[in-house]
């Protein structure tokens, strides 16, 4: 059933960008020429400046999304854009962001937010488990609204793509939430990697210290009341019904096929992003990965429904241009590629939360997460490093306010869904194999005796076409069966 909206405590609509500018045109005989001063002071941002935002999951990191999507001025003691429409189908974990934003409209349900609100909204920031994104964002941009989207994009290879091709389609501004992307430092990896300061890169290592939920689990079976601030069949949204269990809500769902897309989609949006940046990478020709075996009541399981604990997965690809071929190696759940000789016994690889390391033929390179903090190895070559020429151009602003002003008219933003797109795709190919090494096949294991995975299997992709080509079974992890009413139109 769909929620009501609840009333806003003022005349929200009234403050719109769009009846202000006729309300103003009104008052001075059609022409906008009073100067901002007159209005407002120093500091002062006219109503017609400000961006109309909607959020679709406004609590966890959807509330600090919209914080910096809204930039709270301490001169003016406003915000800087309007926040027109919150939904969130748990009002406790929204609390927050409803009591910041008490002029806007409150909604569970995003599809009758578009609907009712819609004609109030320029824009929509999409921040819910990874298996609402694409079905909340596809809504939102066949109304001609910009996006603004959580890592990873979306939940599937296919949706990945259908919403890059959106994005062209309807002229719209696009972002993913790969905050590093707008830093400073990935744009010094992608010009010492473009100088030649390491030669060729034919090889990168990438490493998480995710999860940090719990995975590799088999499916709750007793019965658990439903939370009263909690729309279970909203929050399940086009994934397959199931019975309410804490498991699921609201942090452990990235454990889970059917919500999340476990480490690699938490993650690797952040760590490979400067590998794809810097080394241009495309459509990788094929990938393998493998994962720690799974056990229940002492029982050797296929598990298809939970992310392994841990996983290793190796991707090829082609060369670009005179670029070479590159291989990156990723690791999961505690597993780590072994400590470059080039670093000193006690100097940490990467940071805490995981790292990446270019192997060129020249040297290495070595960052943390979010490209933070690059060097190369030894760390002693840093000493007196002349910085190559800056050719990228610096982001102004955050990684949200430079959507906002992408949407207002200035420059494009740095992930849009062009590069995110493929970003993603790339992403989520490493699940598509780990699914795939669970699959079970006709003939029982000789050894094991269950009919699972019988060795390691490398995919051969065909990018353009989406498609494994030699283990047509795993084509099925493509794409997904969405549930009746929440259908990916279009």
């Amino acid at each position: 059933m769909k929620s009501k909206p609840t009333p806003p405590v003022a005349n929200q609509t009234k403050n719109s960008r769009r009846q202000f500018v006729k309300q103003a045109a009104l008052a001075v005989g059609g022409f906008m020429i009073v100067p901002r001063y007159v209005l407002g002071g120093k500091n002062y941002q006219a109503p017609s400046d400000k961006l109309n935002i909607a959020i679709v999951g406004a609590g966890g990191r959807g509330r600090g999304v919209l914080e910096g999507c809204t930039s709270f001025n301490r001169d003016t003691k406003a915000y800087q854009e309007n926040v027109v429409a919150i939904c969130d189908v748990d009002s406790v974990r929204a609390k927050e962001s409803f009591n910041n934003f008490p002029n806007a409209l409150r909604y569970q349900d995003y599809r009758e937010m578009l609907d009712k609100s819609g004609k109030d909204i320029d824009a929509v920031i999409v921040a819910t488990p990874d298996h609402v994104h694409a079905v909340a964002a596809l809504s939102a941009m066949q109304l001609h609204k910009h996006v603004y989207v959580e890592k990873p994009l979306t939940h599937t290879v296919a949706e990945a793509r259908k919403l890059t091709e959106a994005a062209v389609q309807y002229g719209i501004v696009t972002q993913m939430g790969n905050q590093g992307n707008s830093s400073e430092d990935i744009r010094r990896i992608c010009e010492w990697i473009w100088a030649g300061t390491i030669g060729d890169v034919r090889e990168v290592h990438v490493w998480t210290n995710r999860p940090v939920w719990p995975q590799g689990l088999v499916r709750p079976t007793e019965s658990v009341k439903i939370p009263k601030t909690l729309n279970w069949d909203l929050w399940l949204g086009p994934a397959p019904q199931r019975p309410y269990h804490p498991t699921y809500v609201p942090f452990s769902w990235r454990g889970w096929w059917d919500f999340g897309t476990g480490a690699l989609g938490d993650m690797a949006c952040h760590l490979i992003d400067p590998a794809v940046m810097a080394l241009k990478l495309g459509y990788p020709t094929s990938v393998e990965a493998f994962a720690t075996t799974q056990f229940n009541d002492w029982k050797q399981i296929n598990n298809l429904e939970s992310t392994p604990i841990a996983s290793v997965i190796h991707y090829e690809f082609p060369a670009r241009g005179e670029m070479p071929p590159v291989k990156m190696h990723w690791y999961d759940g505690g597993m780590m590629p072994q400590r470059p000789d080039e670093l000193l016994p006690n100097e940490q690889m990467g940071d805490s939360s995981g790292g990446v390391l270019f192997i060129g033929d020249k040297g290495k390179i070595m960052c943390g997460t979010y490209s933070a903090n690059p060097k190369l190895l030894p760390t002693s070559k840093m000493e007196g490093f002349v910085e190559p020429a800056k050719v990228i151009p610096r982001v102004e602003g955050n990684h949200q306010t430079s959507w906002v002003n992408a949407c207002k008219g200035g420059p494009a933003p740095s992930a849009g869904f062009d590069y995110s797109g493929k970003l993603t795709e790339i992403v989520l190919m490493g699940n598509l194999a780990i699914r795939s090494f669970f699959l079970q096949e006709d003939k029982p294991n000789a050894i094991t005796g269950t009919t699972g995975y019988t060795g390691r299997r490398k995919l051969m992709w065909d990018g353009p076409s989406m498609r494994i080509t030699n283990y047509d079974l795993a084509n099925q992890f493509v794409t997904k069966t969405y549930r009746a009413g929440f259908e990916l139109k279009g």
